[in-house]
């Protein structure tokens, strides 16, 4: 699970491109990489999963997706899904996780947007209800005495229409749903939620020319949607959809609730490599299964 690249800049979350480049020509080595829909498909008909079988996902659909990402996959003949939030693909709005991030870059951020204090400032901000959380925004950067900016700065532009055609008429990326608005689904009604899933869904299809089966669930942890939510989901047409709790696929997974690993600029090549190969998921099983026994 990716979300933003960087041509040439090592000091920061997004992955750059000698590292990502790096990453993917070891997956291609030792990795079966597929379309996100053939696991779908795999899940559903029972088939078995080779043990090395890989999907790459990509969310939010920032303009460095096609700068970056893009070329490389050509390069590689590698497939991937992209997961576009339609708002931001309609320059209606930028991504409110992106403002917040351009905040704590300004020489006034107050200490929460501080680098070893921003996780929990994000993990506040997902449980407000998208109206608060807006308003939270707007009065943090009135504190600081900014004006955030109508457009996005570069660096979190969205890929134009005509980009993501490009990319899905190379075969190679897949367009899925991030939803219209990128709300923490837990923090809205079913009838939001609904309005979200098939929305951004009409919206994807009728720009692009071609269905839409795949689904990410912004932010993605347990608690950021309900039982009730993954059902609209299979009931809105999607094929399957995939979450942020990391872990690996086994053929007994929800196809409408896929784990994934994440990656970003802090990680480096050996934790990237330890994540892919499984060694940290066993190694936090082990560790919870240890902490469990010796708690009786």
């Amino acid at each position: 699970m990716y979300h933003n690249f960087t041509a040439g800049n090592k000091n920061s979350d997004s992955v750059n491109a000698e590292a990502l480049s790096a990453q993917l020509e070891y997956v291609r080595r030792y990795f079966q990489v597929v379309p996100l829909a053939h696991i779908f498909e795999q899940l559903k008909t029972g088939r078995p999963f080779h043990r090395s079988t890989i999907a790459l996902t990509i969310d939010d659909g920032r303009r460095n997706c096609y700068d970056v990402l893009f070329p490389l996959l050509k390069q590689l003949r590698l497939p991937a899904t992209l997961f576009v939030v339609t708002s931001f693909i309609e320059r209606e709005d930028w991504l409110w996780t992106d403002k917040i991030l351009w905040l704590s870059e300004q020489p006034s951020r107050p200490s929460e947007l501080a680098a070893e204090n921003l996780d929990q400032t994000f993990l506040s901000l997902n449980r407000l209800k998208p109206g608060a959380r807006t308003r939270f925004v707007e009065n943090l950067a009135a504190h600081m005495d900014v004006h955030i900016p109508g457009e996005p700065p570069p660096q979190y532009a969205p890929c134009s229409w005509d980009q993501l055609r490009e990319m899905a008429e190379s075969g190679l990326v897949e367009i899925g749903s991030h939803t219209v608005t990128h709300p923490i689904l837990s923090g809205v009604s079913d009838d939001e939620c609904w309005r979200e899933l098939t929305t951004s869904r009409q919206q994807i299809e009728e720009a692009m020319g071609r269905p839409v089966d795949s689904f990410c669930y912004p932010n993605g942890k347990t608690e950021d949607y309900r039982p009730s939510q993954v059902q609209q989901v299979r009931e809105a047409g999607y094929k399957g959809a995939v979450a942020a709790n990391a872990g690996l696929v086994t053929g007994q997974a929800n196809p409408y609730e896929l784990p994934r690993l994440g990656v970003s600029g802090r990680d480096d090549a050996l934790s990237v490599s330890k994540n892919l190969d499984g060694v940290e998921h066993y190694h936090s099983k082990l560790n919870a299964s240890t902490r469990s026994r010796s708690s009786f």
